[in-house]
């Protein structure tokens, strides 16, 4: 099993939003890297850290699990969406996405500041300069030390 952290902003689509609707497809990743850690790394059964961003304290929230492998995400084909890709086929699909499915919401948010401040946590590619991906890897360690943060 792989260990990942995928961001979403929260008036966008939170935790809470994920705790109601259940399941919900993990559309709009437009970024390769990010793509290919979906389609490529992640499988049935795989934990995620939830991640808020781009809000007025950003962390980690909630715990999800992926719950398919990838396929292609249908917004990149329709020309009404904001993630439509007109050079996207569906012979030879560009992006793609898997659904994720609530897991638990956190007693509170552990926050980016707190997790820059803990020396364990170094090399978490989410605390690397420059570092935007919406979609990365956690290494087991990483995981396991923050499920004992919360």
């Amino acid at each position: 099993m792989n260990h990942w952290l995928m961001k979403s902003e929260p008036d966008a689509f939170s935790i809470d939003d994920l705790k109601r609707k259940k399941r919900e497809a993990w559309d709009g990743v437009r970024n390769y890297q990010a793509r290919n850690f979906m389609r490529d790394g992640m499988r049935p059964g795989d934990k995620v850290f939830f991640y808020h961003s781009n809000c007025a304290v950003p962390g980690i929230v909630g715990i999800a699990e992926v719950a398919t492998d990838a396929y292609p995400d249908p917004s990149q084909f329709d020309p009404k969406s904001k993630y439509f890709d007109p050079g996207s086929s569906r012979d030879n699909p560009r992006w793609m996405l898997v659904d994720v499915k609530f897991v638990k919401k956190l007693k509170r948010t552990i926050s980016l500041d707190e997790l820059k401040g803990h020396d364990a946590l170094v090399e978490m590619p989410l605390l690397r300069k420059g570092n935007r991906l919406s979609v990365m890897p956690v290494n087991a360690a990483h995981w396991n030390y923050i499920l004992t943060l919360e």
